[in-house]
C-alpha cells in the first residue's frame, strides 16, 4: 500500500473532469492537481512549447512526493508524453485508456476523435487505435474553439452549439458510433454534442477513462492507500485563483474547497 497522493496536471480547468472521476472510483486517495491556467491553452502551441510546459508540469508534481501522474491534457499526452522518459513515477495519458474504450464500445467500427489543434495533428489517437484494431476506421477533428468557450463560461449557450455543429458536421457525415473526447475540457459540451452527434453515437471521456485505468494500475501495482477516510485534495495553478475556484466548480461537480495556490514558474 502506498499513501502517497496522485498527481494530475492539465493546461487549465478541464483536468478536473479526469479528479472528479478519480474522486468517485478512488474517493480515500490524495490527490495533487496542477493547471497551468496562466498558459492555458496547449492546443496551438508549437511541439517543442508544449513538450516544455509539459516538463514544468510534471518537474512541479513530482515536489509533492507522488506516486502517479495522470497528464489529464489530450495536447499533452499525444504531444509531449512520447518525448518524456523516466521521471521516477509511472505517468499516464488520456489517450490508450480512452482507444481501448472506444474500440469495446464501436458497433461499425467507425471512431470518431475530437480535440484540440495538437492534438488531432499528432495523428496519435488512430495510430493507437490502428496498433490496436486494424480493422478500425478513425474520422478526426480539431475543435480550437472548445477550450476557450469552456474556461469563459459559454458551455451552454447557442455560441458553443453554433460552433459544435461547424466541427461535428464532418463526423456526423461519416456515420461514427463512437466519439472520443479527446481533450478533457469537452465533457462540459457533452449535452451539446450529445445532441448535435445524436443518439446512437456513444460519447468517450478520455478523462475519465484515465482515472479508471489509473485504479486498476494502482490495484495491480499494490500502491493504493491503505485509509479508510475521504482524501485529501490540493489544487494549484498558474494564474488568478478566484477564476479557478468560480469555474473549478462545474468541471469538478463539486465547491472547490479553499486549498487552491496559485504558483508561478
Amino acid at each position: 500500500m502506498d499513501n502517497r497522493p496522485i498527481g494530475v496536471f492539465d493546461s487549465g480547468l478541464g483536468g478536473l473532469t479526469a479528479v472528479k472521476q478519480l474522486i468517485s472510483v478512488m474517493p480515500d486517495e490524495d490527490i495533487v492537481y496542477f493547471g497551468d491556467t496562466g498558459r492555458v491553452p496547449y492546443g496551438n502551441r508549437s511541439r517543442e512549447t508544449i513538450i516544455r510546459y509539459t516538463r514544468d508540469d510534471i518537474n512541479f508534481l513530482l515536489e509533492h512526493n507522488i506516486k502517479l501522474i495522470i497528464a489529464a491534457c489530450g495536447t499533452a499526452s499525444s504531444v509531449a508524453l512520447p518525448y518524456i522518459n523516466d521521471v521516477g513515477v509511472k505517468i499516464i495519458g488520456v489517450l490508450e485508456p480512452a482507444c481501448q474504450a472506444a474500440l469495446k464500445r464501436t458497433r461499425n467500427g467507425k471512431i470518431g476523435v475530437i480535440g484540440t489543434a495538437g492534438t488531432i495533428k499528432s495523428d496519435k489517437y488512430a495510430q493507437i487505435i490502428n496498433s490496436l484494431d486494424p480493422a478500425a476506421r478513425v474520422f478526426s477533428a480539431a475543435c480550437p474553439m472548445f477550450v476557450p468557450i469552456v474556461e469563459n463560461g459559454y458551455a451552454n449557450t447557442e455560441v458553443a452549439r453554433t460552433v459544435a455543429m461547424d466541427y461535428l458536421s464532418g463526423l456526423k457525415n461519416e456515420g461514427v458510433d463512437t466519439l472520443i473526447l479527446g481533450c478533457t475540457h469537452y465533457p462540459l459540451l457533452e449535452g451539446v454534442i450529445s445532441d448535435i452527434m445524436g443518439d446512437g453515437v456513444e460519447l468517450i471521456s478520455s478523462g475519465s477513462e484515465a482515472a479508471r485505468y489509473a485504479k486498476k494500475l494502482l490495484d495491480r501495482e499494490g500502491l493504493l492507500t491503505d485509509r479508510r477516510t475521504e482524501g485529501h485534495r490540493e489544487f494549484y495553478v498558474s494564474d488568478d485563483v478566484e477564476s479557478f475556484v468560480q469555474l473549478g466548480g462545474l468541471f469538478l461537480g463539486r465547491e472547490i474547497e479553499l486549498n487552491v495556490h496559485r504558483m508561478k514558474f
